[in-house]
């Protein structure tokens, strides 16, 4: 290997590291009525009110009498309640979920990162 290229070769491979060691922020965007709909087979659900909290957000939702509660926490966890059964208890950043988009963004500067 040339000396030019071992050089190309030490930065390419600096530049990497340094794209690495920056912080990363995942988002989780949900739908609601879609996974409701996919974990209750009825569509149609309304949302009542949410409260936020430093390490979860609460979604209270309804469909006629049924009521739900669906709790995404900032980890990517999640817990899904429908008339007081669970229906959903783990994680959302697992990529495996038709209604939940991960998106992945450089946290000091808010550029989107994409992961191939």
């Amino acid at each position: 290997m040339s000396a030019e290229a071992s050089i190309e070769s030490s930065l390419l491979e600096d530049e990497q590291l340094n794209a690495w060691s920056k912080p990363i922020v995942c988002r989780v965007e949900v739908d609601l009525n879609g996974w409701l709909a996919q974990l209750t087979g009825h569509d149609d659900w309304e949302l009542l009110d949410e409260e936020e909290n430093e390490h979860y957000l609460t979604y209270a939702m309804r469909l006629g009498r049924k009521q739900a509660e669906v709790t995404l926490y900032h980890s990517g966890y999640a817990v899904v309640d429908v008339d007081g059964q669970a229906l959903f208890d783990g994680t959302l950043t697992n990529g495996k979920n038709d209604w939940a988009q991960l998106s992945y963004f450089n946290a000091e500067d808010g550029e989107p990162i994409t992961f191939n």
